[in-house]
């Protein structure tokens, strides 16, 4: 490990001006960011936020807090000192500390949930010690470890043409911190979402299954709490996790929510169903391949492997074993199913039979503690793959045939990211009638 630089108050201070206008940067992109997502409350909001007032994530708080953050990082006077080696080492390094923590605080909660266990906090005293030291580490790094990861997402971005002057825009800023949950609202009768509601990270699974109990006999709707994997606030919010590509590509996939929120696209989110498709499914295509081009850069050789092409046979030959389980094709099955029965009018058998693929699913390792209308109205809107949870659904068709038509990835964002509703991206992807 590598020695860290300490920070020196002193020495930003001798920039006053510029630290002044790097926080009104900062300030005013994070309230645009934050005030473009805002929309008049319906009644049924407020019915749900009856509920949920009381545990709801302060985001403004949070924001302010992110960028008092981002501040002290500029006055490390950036990492650029370092080589790049040394740059990308400092982040492996970073990453494999997560995994030591991860490892220590299961074995951690293991020992707390063992019934043999007499005394917990006397058994694990050596271990807690030694998490608090890892605890100490990450601090110390996570500063230089995101400022690092900027840096190369801002470089991916730049190379694939999603810059001005050399610089994406807004600056790409991430802040790694729990994360929280999300309460989806859905009609039963369809499958749309109606509300999302971000609540504190903390929340156990009896307190999550009783809201949405609550929510959904009060009003009547199918409600589900999930977790999430970052929010496209300023600077953005990304899960901590060990797993390098996909901490490049959600890092790329909330800049590119923030590089559309100050397009229409962006500006429109909340408008309809169909328009937060558009963006989330755009941001899913794009935070791909921006992290892809930065792991080809930077670290080729923790990429996964491609997948191996299709041998033909000339005679099929019956498979010696039964072939892997297909997640995305059984889950696209149960979509196209529930939305079969829902359009008619079988609301309570939709409900038995997605209980009976959730079953399923759980039989065949897939641990989903709820499948409802809710569950696929949050994740129906990633469609940059074909089938899952998506369905038949013809919005994230659409936007993957914009990019199949795009010649490059920039031309793809700075079409779709004009676009204010599903009709215009009909008509670019389908021409003049």
């Amino acid at each position: 490990m590598m020695a860290i630089r300490s920070f020196n108050p002193g020495k930003l201070m001798k920039r006053p001006w510029k630290r002044l206008i790097l926080l009104i940067l900062l300030l005013v992109v994070a309230m645009f960011l934050l005030g473009s997502s805002a929309v008049l409350p319906s009644d049924q909001t407020e019915q749900v936020r009856a509920y949920t007032r009381d545990i709801e994530f302060d985001y403004i708080a949070w924001t302010l807090d992110a960028i008092g953050v981002k501040l002290k990082q500029l006055a490390l006077g950036s990492i650029s000192y370092l080589p790049e080696g040394s740059r990308r080492q400092l982040l492996l390094d970073y990453l494999d500390l997560i995994t030591q923590i991860q490892r220590g605080e299961s074995e951690l909660y293991g020992v707390y949930a063992d019934p043999n266990t007499v005394d917990p906090q006397a058994a694990t005293t050596d271990l807690r010690s030694h998490l608090q030291n890892l605890y100490d580490r990450r601090a110390q790094l996570a500063p230089l470890v995101e400022g690092t990861l900027q840096d190369q997402v801002s470089q991916a971005a730049s190379a694939l043409g999603l810059s001005l002057g050399g610089q994406p825009v807004p600056p790409v800023l991430y802040h790694t911190t729990p994360l929280p949950l999300a309460l989806i609202v859905s009609p039963r009768n369809t499958i749309r979402q109606d509300e999302n509601i971000s609540l504190i990270p903390d929340l156990t699974v009896d307190q999550r299954a009783a809201l949405e109990d609550g929510v959904d006999r009060a009003l009547d709707v199918s409600s589900l709490v999930v977790g999430i994997g970052g929010v496209g606030v300023y600077p953005t919010m990304v899960m901590q996790t060990s797993d390098i590509n996909w901490l490049a590509e959600v890092v790329a996939h909330e800049w590119v929510h923030n590089y559309l929120t100050l397009r229409p696209l962006g500006v429109s989110y909340l408008n309809s169903p169909e328009l937060r498709i558009m963006n989330e499914t755009a941001a899913s295509i794009a935070g791909k391949e921006i992290g892809k081009a930065l792991m080809e850069k930077n670290y080729p050789q923790l990429l996964p492997p491609p997948p191996e092409p299709a041998v033909s046979s000339p005679q099929p030959q019956k498979p010696a074993v039964p072939p892997p389980f297909d997640f995305r094709a059984e889950m696209h099955e149960t979509r196209v199913t529930t939305d079969q029965l829902l359009a008619e009018g079988k609301i309570e058998e939709a409900e038995k039979y997605m209980e009976q693929r959730r079953a399923f699913f759980w039989d065949n390792g897939y641990r989903i503690r709820k499948l409802n209308q809710a569950y696929f109205a949050f994740y129906g809107a990633y469609a940059d793959q074909p089938g899952g949870a998506a369905g038949e659904d013809p919005v994230g068709a659409a936007v993957r045939a914009l990019r199949a038509q795009s010649d490059s990835l920039a031309d793809f964002l700075n079409r779709i990211s004009w676009m204010s509703s599903f009709e215009q991206l009909q008509r670019a992807v389908t021409g003049p009638s």
